[in-house]
């Protein structure tokens, strides 16, 4: 799969978490333990939002993931790259979509 060195890299940043990532219809899906929180598509990375989270994404101008035209899921957004580089705001932002 192609995306595999970013899935690689993202998986490093969140080391300290034990996060694991399984392959999902072209995708790889992001797990905390048991909880499903994440998504990596196309080289991108989506952490699962709620009412509370999801406007630190939209002002920083992200935006949700979309599976298809049809199919756009609005609890995931993007996480910006700037966190992506910061493995202590990545593990921070990863625990708030995991829990």
């Amino acid at each position: 799969m192609k995306n595999d060195s970013f899935r690689d890299f993202v998986l490093d940043q969140l080391a300290e978490l034990d996060v694991s990532a399984r392959s999902m219809f072209g995708a790889h899906g992001l797990y905390l333990g048991d909880k499903f929180f994440g998504i990596i598509s196309r080289g991108r990375l989506y952490f699962k939002t709620n009412e509370k989270t999801r406007q630190g994404y939209i002002e920083r101008g992200m935006g949700p993931f979309v599976a298809s035209k049809k199919q756009i899921l609005k609890n995931y957004y993007e996480v910006p790259p700037e966190i992506i580089e910061n493995p202590n705001e990545l593990k921070s932002w990863a625990e708030e979509a995991a829990f």
